[in-house]
C-alpha cells in the first residue's frame, strides 16, 4: 500500500516499538533470574525455578526462580537487618532517595514500558503513558510523605517489615502503589510479583540499587501461591499488603487471623457503569472503551457493567457497537493497536467459558469482526445485552474485555442495580446534571467514583474498596496511615487477668419477704427484648451480693439486633449537627445520674468511690469529644494533576458489631460506641460479661436523649459464643472485639465471609482513662472508610 492508498483509506499502519533494549536486558542475565534480597540476586540453579512466557507469541521468556520458605527467611532477615537503620533515616534522608527512584523511572521509562508490555501483553502505548508516568508520580508523591513525616504524623512510627503481594494486571504500578508508602514512612519490604509477570519488579531492584537504595531495604522472592503463602505464615512479617482475587484474600484473611498482622486487602470488583438520559452519549461511548478495554479489561475496577437508562439504551447501545468496530486488536509492542494480549491461556480459557455461559443464560453476544491474531492469548472487545442482573455474567468477575449491558428506568433503580453486588470497589456515573451525580454518588457501595470519567488515578488520592473489594486504602494520606502504628497503642502490655469472682452468697431470708427479682432484658430496636433462649445469668457483685440478672443472648438475638440496627439506615443520613446533639444529650443526661453511675460501678467492680466517679467523668467527657468529632472529622478535598478535583468523604461503615472488655467496663463501652455512633454507624453491642448490668443501666439514657431505635442494640451473654455469630453474620460491616487474643482470633478468622471491616485488641489492654490510647482519632480511622469522587471540569 502507498502513502496515497493510506491517504484515501485512513487505515492505521504498524508502529511498533524497539523492543532491543528489553531484549539486552534479559540476555545480559542469560534469561535467567534468581531472587533479588540483600541488594543482589542470587544464582538460580540448574533445574530451578519455572518459564515465564510472552502473552503475545506464547515464546519463553525467561526463567525464574521460585521461592521457598528458606528463600522467604533469608530476604526476611535482610529487610529486618535494614529497617531500623532505614527508620532511623531522617524523613529528609528517605525522602531523597524516593525522588531518587522517581527520577530513576523517568530515566529508564522506555525500557521499563517495553519490558512491562512484553512480560504483560498490555500496548505498550499504555505502559508508557500511563503505567510509567503513575509509578513515578508515587515516589514523587510519596517522597513528600517523607519529608514531612514527623509534622504530619506525629505519634506513629512505621509497622516494621512489610510483605507485599501483587497481581499481573499492572506488574510495575502495583509494585509502586506497595513499596512507595511503605519505604517512605520507614518500613523494608519482601515483594512477591505475580507468577506471570515478575521481570519489571525484578528490574526495578536491580535499578533502585543502582540508584543508591541501601541494601536489604527491598527484597523481591519470586514465585507461585506457596511463596505468597510463605509470606503471609512468615512470623517476621509485620505486615501483609495483597492485590488480587477476593478468593485468594479470604485466604490471607484467614491464615493471619490472631497473628497480630496489619492486613490491607484491595480485591476484586464488578464496577457500575451508570449512563443517565442526559449524559453527553458520545463522551459515555469513549468512557466505556476506557472502562472496560483499556488493558484488555483486565482491571479490578473495571466498568464492566453498564446501566443505560432505558430511554437512551438503543441509540447508546448503537453507538457503542460502531465504536467497538474501530478498536484494534494487535502485538503489544505496536503503537497503534487499542488492546495486546490476554496475560496467560490460562485467563483466555477462563474469559471463553464465562462469556459462552452468559449465552447459554440468555445474553446476545456481540463481538467485533476485526481478527484477532492467530497466535498468542487474544480476545476481541465483547458486549453482553440482555443481561438479567441475576445472570453470572453480571455478579462474576470476568477479567476480560467483556462488557454487560442492562437498563435502569430511574436514579433509584439505578442504585438498587449498582448496589446489586458483593463487591464494591468502583463506579462511574455519567450525567450532565452535576447535581443528580452528586446525589448519586454517595449512595453507591464503592471506594472510588468518577464523574464523566472512569479509571482516573492518583497517588494523592486514596483508591480502595467496599464489601467484598477488600478493605484499607492505597494513596493519600489515608493510604500512608495504612504503613503506620500508633505509639500510644505500640505500647499496650497483654491484658491483665482479673481477680476470680466471687461466689454468690445466699439470698435465704427465712420466712421475711424475698427481695424483688432484677432481671435486665436486652435491648433491641429501641426496646427491651426478652433473650431468645429464655436464659438469664446471675451478675454478682465484688462481695459476691448478687446484684440482678441478665438475659442469655444467643444467635437469634444477634440476627434481630442486626436487622432492627440495618432498619436504623436513617441515622446514617443524620446531620452531623443533629448526631453531635444527641451525643451532647447523652453526656447531659448522665451527668444528672453521675451518683447512681458511680455506685454501680464501685459496686460491681469493688473500686473505690473516687475511682468510680473519676470513671463516670472520663465517660461525659468521651461523650462530648465524639460530640466535637461528629461534625469535625470529615474529608479533604484533593487536587490531582488533573483539570478537577477528588472529594474524599468519611461514611460510615453501617453496622458494626462492638464486644466490650470486663476492664473500666462503663468506659471501655463508650470509649467503643461513641466514636462509631458519631461517624454515622448502627451497632451492635455485648457489653462486658463480667459486668453487664452497667450496660443495660443506659436503656434509660438512651431512651430519653433521642437516640433513635436500633442506633445501639445490646445482647447481654457470653462473648466467646457471641462472637462467632457476630463474625460470621454476612449483615454486619464491621466487627470491634476488646477483650482476650482468642477473641480477636475468632473474629478475624470467621470474618472472612464477607470481609468485614475489623479492628481487635489481640489481648492487649488499653489504658482507656489515657485519651492518647482510648479517644479520638485512632478510632474514628477505623469508624469510617474514604470515598473518593472525582469530579472533572472543563469541556
Amino acid at each position: 500500500m502507498n502513502v496515497q492508498q493510506f491517504f484515501d483509506s485512513m487505515d492505521y499502519g504498524p508502529a511498533p516499538e524497539a523492543d532491543s533494549a528489553a531484549r539486552e536486558w534479559l540476555a545480559r542475565h542469560d534469561n535467567r533470574f534468581g531472587h533479588f534480597i540483600d541488594g543482589k540476586f542470587k544464582p538460580l540453579k540448574e533445574g530451578e525455578g519455572f518459564d515465564t512466557f510472552e502473552p503475545a507469541t506464547g515464546k519463553i521468556l525467561a526463567r525464574i526462580a521460585n521461592g521457598t520458605a528458606t528463600d522467604v527467611d533469608e530476604a526476611v532477615a535482610a529487610a529486618r537487618a535494614a529497617q531500623e537503620p532505614w527508620a532511623k533515616l531522617s524523613g529528609h534522608g528517605r525522602a531523597r532517595h524516593l525522588y531518587a527512584l522517581a527520577r530513576m523511572v523517568q530515566r529508564h521509562g522506555r525500557l521499563l514500558a517495553v519490558l512491562e508490555a512484553i512480560d504483560n501483553g498490555k500496548p505498550v502505548r499504555e505502559t508508557r503513558d500511563i503505567d510509567v508516568p503513575l509509578v513515578a508520580r508515587h515516589f514523587y508523591h510519596h517522597a513528600g510523605w517523607a519529608q514531612l513525616q514527623d509534622a504530619e504524623f506525629a505519634g506513629y512510627s512505621p509497622l516494621g517489615v512489610v510483605g507485599q503481594i501483587i497481581p499481573w494486571n499492572f506488574p510495575l504500578l502495583m509494585l509502586a502503589w506497595k513499596i512507595a508508602p511503605a519505604l517512605a514512612l520507614g518500613n523494608t519490604v519482601v515483594l512477591k510479583p505475580a507468577e506471570y509477570t515478575s521481570l519489571t519488579a525484578l528490574l526495578f531492584a536491580e535499578l533502585a540499587t543502582e540508584a543508591g537504595l541501601p541494601a536489604g531495604v527491598l527484597n523481591v522472592v519470586t514465585g507461585g501461591g506457596e511463596t505468597g503463602e510463605a509470606i503471609v505464615d512468615h512470623p517476621g512479617i509485620d505486615k501483609i499488603a495483597f492485590t488480587g482475587s477476593t478468593e485468594v484474600g479470604r485466604r490471607i484473611r484467614e491464615r493471619t487471623a490472631g497473628s497480630g498482622k496489619r492486613l490491607t486487602l484491595e480485591l476484586g470488583g464488578k464496577s457500575p457503569f451508570i449512563v443517565f438520559e442526559d449524559a453527553d452519549l458520545d463522551a459515555a461511548v469513549e468512557g466505556v472503551v476506557d472502562a472496560i478495554w483499556f488493558n484488555q479489561g483486565q482491571v479490578c475496577c473495571a466498568g464492566s457493567r453498564i446501566l443505560v437508562q432505558e430511554g437512551i439504551a438503543p441509540i447508546f447501545l448503537s453507538r457503542l457497537k460502531k465504536r467497538m468496530e474501530t478498536l484494534r486488536v494487535g502485538q503489544p509492542l505496536d503503537k497503534a493497536i487499542d488492546m495486546g494480549a490476554i496475560v496467560d491461556p490460562v485467563q483466555l480459557a477462563r474469559i471463553r467459558e464465562l462469556v459462552e455461559l452468559g449465552v447459554k443464560e440468555g445474553a446476545t453476544l456481540f463481538q467485533t469482526e476485526a481478527g484477532v491474531p492467530e497466535t498468542g492469548s487474544f480476545f476481541p472487545p465483547t458486549l453482553l445485552t440482555d443481561v438479567h442482573p441475576a445472570a453470572t455474567v453480571a455478579r462474576e468477575e470476568i477479567f476480560g474485555p467483556v462488557a454487560v449491558a442492562m437498563t435502569f428506568r430511574t436514579p433509584d433503580e439505578a442504585v438498587m442495580l449498582a448496589n446489586n453486588s458483593r463487591y464494591g470497589l468502583a463506579a462511574s456515573i455519567w450525567s450532565e446534571t452535576i447535581g443528580l451525580a452528586l446525589d448519586i454518588a454517595p449512595k453507591l457501595a464503592a471506594g472510588v467514583v468518577w464523574v464523566n470519567a472512569t479509571n482516573l488515578f492518583d497517588a494523592g488520592v486514596g483508591f480502595g474498596g467496599y464489601r467484598e473489594s477488600g478493605f484499607g486504602r492505597e494513596g493519600g494520606r489515608e493510604g500512608a496511615y495504612e504503613y503506620l502504628k500508633a505509639d500510644a497503642w505500640a505500647k499496650r502490655k497483654p491484658r491483665e487477668e482479673l481477680p476470680a469472682q466471687p461466689e454468690p452468697k445466699s439470698s435465704a431470708s427465712g420466712f421475711g419477704l424475698p427481695v424483688l427479682d432484677r432481671t435486665a432484658k436486652l435491648f433491641i430496636g429501641g426496646k427491651q427484648a426478652r433473650p431468645d433462649g429464655n436464659g438469664s445469668r446471675v451478675v454478682v457483685g465484688a462481695d459476691g451480693t448478687v446484684l440482678g440478672e441478665v438475659g442469655e443472648g444467643n444467635r437469634k438475638d444477634i440476627r434481630n439486633a442486626v436487622e432492627a440496627a440495618r432498619k436504623a439506615e436513617g441515622w446514617s443520613r443524620a446531620s452531623t449537627h443533629n448526631r453531635a446533639q444527641i451525643l451532647y444529650y447523652l453526656a447531659e443526661n448522665l451527668s444528672a445520674r453521675g451518683p447512681e453511675f458511680a455506685a454501680r460501678i464501685a459496686r460491681l467492680t469493688g473500686v473505690g468511690s473516687s475511682e468510680a466517679e473519676r470513671e463516670v467523668e472520663a465517660v461525659i467527657s468521651r461523650l462530648f469529644t465524639y460530640g466535637a468529632y461528629a461534625d469535625k472529622f470529615d474529608g479533604a478535598v484533593h487536587s490531582p494533576p488533573l483539570r478537577g478535583l477528588a472529594l474524599a468523604i468519611n461514611e460510615p461503615l453501617g453496622t458494626v458489631g462492638v464486644i466490650a472488655p470486663d476492664e473500666m467496663p462503663l468506659l471501655s463501652l463508650v470509649s467503643l460506641v461513641a466514636p462509631l455512633i458519631a461517624m454515622g454507624n448502627r451497632t451492635v453491642v455485648v457489653p462486658s460479661a463480667r459486668y453487664p448490668l452497667i450496660a443495660t443501666d443506659l436503656y434509660q439514657l438512651f431512651e430519653t436523649s433521642d437516640l433513635p431505635a436500633g442506633v445501639v442494640n445490646i445482647v447481654t451473654g457470653e462473648p466467646k459464643a457471641l462472637v462467632k455469630d457476630l463474625a460470621s453474620h454476612d449483615d454486619l460491616d464491621g466487627l470491634w472485639v476488646f477483650g482476650g487474643k482468642d477473641l480477636s482470633a475468632t473474629a478475624e478468622r470467621l470474618s472472612v465471609g464477607n470481609l468485614k471491616r475489623m479492628l481487635v485488641d489481640h489481648g492487649l489492654q488499653t489504658d482507656w482513662l489515657d485519651p492518647a490510647s482510648g479517644e479520638g482519632r485512632l478510632f474514628l480511622h477505623h469508624a469510617v472508610q474514604v470515598k473518593n469522587i472525582w469530579i472533572p471540569y472543563g469541556d
